[in-house]
């Protein structure tokens, strides 16, 4: 049966990415995406007073976890 990453009322974006990338180490797997026309935009730093910058994606991302200990 598959493991599901059930977040609590005080994760954060930063927690919940920790959590799927230690369930996925170890187990080969990849997650792909397919990007048309995403926007993000990018903050400068983590202050109230961070400026942002807006990226455009297209393409494809992939994310690759593996455990590279011997």
């Amino acid at each position: 049966m598959a493991e599901t990453v059930s977040p609590k009322k005080d994760d954060t974006w930063p927690d919940l990415a920790i959590a799927l990338y230690e369930r996925l180490t170890g187990h080969h797997a990849e997650i792909t995406y397919e990007l048309e026309n995403f926007e993000i935009m990018v903050p400068s730093g983590t202050g109230p007073d961070a400026t942002h910058a807006k990226w455009i994606l297209n393409g494809i991302l992939k994310i690759r976890a593996r455990n590279t200990v011997a």
